[in-house]
């Protein structure tokens, strides 16, 4: 078996201070600048934070194990745990012995159990961690009077590589750990003001496709109340068959060796080998092993079990313009004589290329090729999934509030800022829709309702998130009616 290692953070990262905006100060704007770095400290000062808190275990490639809970009193949680392991070791330290979380609770008393907001953070199941200051929970917890808390746990092959005759619970060990996460809250959030019976989950990229798979787990049933996806869906799981076609194509890369006895660093760098399935990296996310996972998280339908749970789905109006370098392969030289075939690999679907960039053209006849790029990526790849999810909640009398955010053009991963308040050094507008977006999200954590009306086949209703927010009625239906008539499998599936 892999060995545990107890590696622990020994720095500390800044924490990013708060600054807590009246509905003046969101339509006046310039005013709560200027107190912004007195009222950082002062945000840490009306907080309780704990960091590295463990809650659980884990042998290699196994289903986790709770831990006794150590008191704020007696444990020294000033640190962040490690992250998982990672290719180009972004977030150090880093040790498979990654089971950890962070807690933000305001010190106040308050007549009622705050609402907890838990979150997941992305990186397709492979990457990332919630140590990254963009993560850090101060902000929302001081803004919103809620109990922020963040997850770290097993990712790429420690999480998710899937080799069920010897470890049975290995292609969904990664969910598992947030399932325990998620059981500790249960067992422990009453302690820090927080109540059990009003959490939260939220997550960005691979978190939201966490949290939607999370719906379709029947021992994540009752562990949250209400669930915000930002820019991430898990429409299907991986199948069992290529799940081991790519554990297949990772063990060869790895010389014979047992990847159960191999270092944490072989594991990762084999993940370099090329998926039999899509080409590139090996990928790896969580797999219908009919074990944990009985059916895909939407399809055929919505997964009943989760049809209680208030929803709230996301997108970004260009997120794929966080996908690519300005000077990347795809965008280097491009043109309208090259447009359909820089596309084509880029959508994800099997869609004749030629035919949707002259769609594409005749729609939007003064837009240049790169903006062409774009809409067709974000549409093709990005957006559809969550279309399809907020189709099935509708069908199923459980429909989601849906929101795109297109405020700067956002790409990619400029929710998770905003969502938190911690984007560096924001401008007044900037600073504006932060608030605009954590007030959504808190109203949805304290009552299921973010303000607007649920998508509904006839309508379509979308909060637009922009210089001027409004909802509107199916707001991009040319590109959605478009690509309708091309059947959808979740990239990676």
């Amino acid at each position: 078996m892999g060995r545990l290692t107890l590696t622990r953070s020994l720095t500390e990262i800044l924490t990013f201070g708060a600054n807590h905006f009246s509905r003046r100060a969101v339509l006046g704007g310039a005013m709560a600048i200027a107190a912004v770095p007195a009222y950082a400290s002062k945000a840490q000062s009306r907080l309780r934070i704990l960091k590295g808190i463990r809650y659980g275990v884990a042998e290699r490639f196994a289903a986790p194990r709770a831990v006794p809970f150590v008191a704020p009193s007696a444990g020294n949680f000033a640190s962040f745990g490690p992250a998982c392991p990672q290719s180009g070791n972004r977030y150090l330290p880093a040790s498979e012995d990654c089971l950890f979380l962070n807690l933000w609770a305001p010190k106040a008393k308050a007549k009622q159990p705050r609402p907890v907001m838990v979150y997941f953070h992305g990186g397709a199941y492979s990457t990332g961690s919630v140590t990254d200051p963009v993560n850090d929970g101060a902000a929302l917890a001081t803004h919103g009077d809620v109990v922020v808390v963040t997850v770290n746990h097993r990712l790429n092959a420690l999480g998710y590589l899937y080799l069920p005759e010897r470890f049975p619970d290995s292609g969904n060990a990664g969910q598992l750990d947030l399932i325990l996460a998620l059981q500790w809250i249960q067992a422990h959030i009453a302690e820090f003001g927080g109540d059990p019976k009003n959490v939260t989950v939220f997550g960005q990229s691979g978190g939201g496709a966490k949290i939607a798979t999370l719906m379709a787990m029947p021992a994540a049933k009752g562990l949250f109340h209400k669930a915000i996806t930002m820019s991430g869906q898990q429409v299907t799981a991986t199948g069992p068959l290529n799940a081991e076609k790519r554990a297949a194509a990772l063990q060869a890369a790895l010389n014979g060796q047992d990847p159960a006895t191999v270092s944490a660093e072989q594991l990762v760098a084999a993940l370099s080998a090329q998926d039999p399935i899509l080409g590139g990296g090996v990928y790896m996310g969580p797999v219908l092993d009919m074990r944990h996972l009985h059916r895909h998280p939407f399809w055929p339908d919505a997964a009943p079990q989760s049809l209680d749970i208030p929803m709230m789905l996301g997108n970004t109006v260009l997120e794929s313009r966080a996908f690519y370098a300005p000077n990347a392969k795809q965008l280097a030289g491009l043109d309208f004589d090259n447009l359909a075939r820089r596309v084509a690999p880029e959508m994800r679907i099997d869609a004749q290329p030629e035919w949707v960039v002259r769609q594409f053209r005749t729609q939007y006849p003064d837009a240049a090729p790169l903006n062409l790029f774009h809409r067709i990526v974000t549409t093709a790849r990005s957006w559809r999934g969550q279309v399809i999810e907020a189709e099935e909640r509708a069908k199923a009398g459980a429909p989601a509030f849906v929101y795109q955010l297109d405020f700067e053009q956002a790409k990619h991963t400029d929710d998770i800022g905003l969502s938190f308040g911690t984007v560096p050094e924001p401008s007044i507008d900037q600073r504006a829709m932060s608030v605009r977006i954590m007030d959504a999200f808190v109203r949805f954590a304290r009552t299921g309702n973010p303000g607007w009306h649920p998508y509904s086949l006839a309508k379509r209703e979308t909060m637009i998130f922009d210089a001027n927010s409004r909802v509107e009625n199916d707001p991009r239906k040319w590109e959605r009616e478009l690509f309708a008539r091309i059947p959808y499998i979740q990239p990676g599936t």
